[in-house]
This record gives C-alpha cells, sequence and structure tokens, in this order.
C-alpha cells in the first residue's frame, strides 16, 4: 500500500541499502567461520549491519576481545581490496542523486576507507555527512551512529527517517528515536515503519517550508 513519511533528513545505511555487498561479506565471513569451527549459515545470518568485532563477540563470546579486534582488522584489509561483484542497490543511483542538494548522511558500521572503496565500486556518490566505524565507540544496534548523524546535520533525531536492510541496523535506528524504511528482504522480518524491496519505490521530495516528504509506492 502506498503511504508517505515526512522528514527533515534521511540517514542511510551502506551495505545491504546502497550497495550490494552480499557478495564479499559470504566470501569473507564464511572463510572466518570455517577456522573457527563455525556454521556459515549461522554466521551469515547475524553479520549484517554490525561491526566485525562485535559480530565476533556474539558469535565467540568467551574469547578474548584482542583477538577480536584484530580479526576484525585482518578482515577488513581482505573486503577493502574484493570489490569483485559490489553493484549498487536497484534504484540507489536515482535515489542518491534525487537528494544531493537535501539533508542527508551516510551512517554505516563500515570503516571510512572500506565505505569509499564500496561506494566507488558502486560508482555512487559520497554524501558529504558520513559517520563511519572510527566515529563511534559501539557498534549496531546501539544508536550512538545514527545519533551522531542527526548531530552532524543539526536536526532532532525525531526529525529524522533511516534507511536500514539489517536487523541490527533497524534496531539502532529505533532505539534513536526515528522512523525506519527497511530496504529489502532482510528488513522485511524486523518491522520497520515502511518497508520497500528496492529504492525504486521510494521518491523523495523537497516541500517549500524545508521538510521532506517521502512517497513509498
Amino acid at each position: 500500500m502506498p503511504s508517505t513519511l515526512t522528514a527533515r533528513a534521511l540517514l542511510l545505511d551502506m551495505d545491504g541499502t546502497l550497495v550490494n555487498s552480499d557478495a564479499v561479506v559470504e566470501r569473507v565471513w564464511r572463510a572466518w567461520a570455517a577456522e573457527h569451527g563455525l556454521d556459515g549459515d549461522a554466521v551469515i545470518k547475524v553479520v549484517h549491519g554490525r561491526q566485525g568485532y562485535a559480530t565476533m563477540a556474539l558469535l565467540l563470546p568467551d574469547r578474548p576481545v584482542e583477538q577480536n579486534y584484530a580479526d576484525n582488522l585482518r578482515l577488513l584489509e581482505q573486503e577493502v581490496t574484493d570489490t569483485e561483484g559490489v553493484v549498487p542497490i536497484a534504484g540507489a543511483p536515482a535515489f542518491l542523486a534525487s537528494l544531493r542538494k537535501l539533508p542527508h548522511a551516510l551512517v554505516t558500521s563500515a570503516t571510512e576507507t572500506l565505505a569509499r572503496v564500496r561506494m566507488g565500486a558502486a560508482a555512487l556518490p559520497l554524501p558529504e555527512v558520513m559517520v563511519t566505524a572510527e566515529w563511534v565507540s559501539a557498534s549496531k544496534p546501539d544508536p550512538e551512529g545514527f545519533l551522531k548523524g542527526a548531530a552532524e546535520l543539526g536536526f532532532e533525531p525525531a526529525d529524522c527517517v533511516v534507511f536500514e536492510d539489517s536487523e541490527a541496523g533497524i534496531a539502532a535506528g529505533r532505539a534513536a528515536g526515528m522512523r525506519v524504511v527497511g530496504v529489502g528482504s532482510r528488513a522485511a522480518a524486523h518491522a520497520p515503519t515502511a518497508q520497500v524491496q528496492s529504492l525504486e519505490q521510494v521518491r523523495v521530495e523537497a516541500a517549500a517550508d524545508g521538510s521532506l516528504v517521502l512517497h513509498i509506492a
């Protein structure tokens, strides 16, 4: 059913929301799972949306955090050099083009380097405001990243709409006091405010009062 949301700013996740990087994530994390005798399917179910060390802490709760951070750095190096299969989510190029002069920010669990690599591989423009892994002390589902994104843009959390694909990301947006548009099949199970299969179903209109009207098909 078509619907509309009104906001002052948009906060956009990257992986799974703007960029389809699933092929890389599968390769890197299934290899890591095999190293640790873990079921690859179980790992893939929880990896999306979180920083790597947070996923490792969830899966190996008794392992020293220093080992998680070390493994996280190693996996990040692999992900930065692996862009095979990285493509834009359907509708992402036109969606971002429509936001060029409107308040929006990238809020991602990726590092700035990885964000630049993946957005570049997908031929997508980088928003002027980016909140990356280096900006936060806690990974999604903690709301810190989205709250910092809102603050950087100069808007209250309630005036922002989040675009997310993962359980952790949707939970983070909700915890920040924001409405969430779920993108893709992963998001559907986690009760976002609105749900689309791709960004082709979203049109953003700038209203005369400076607000943003989101038309969701």
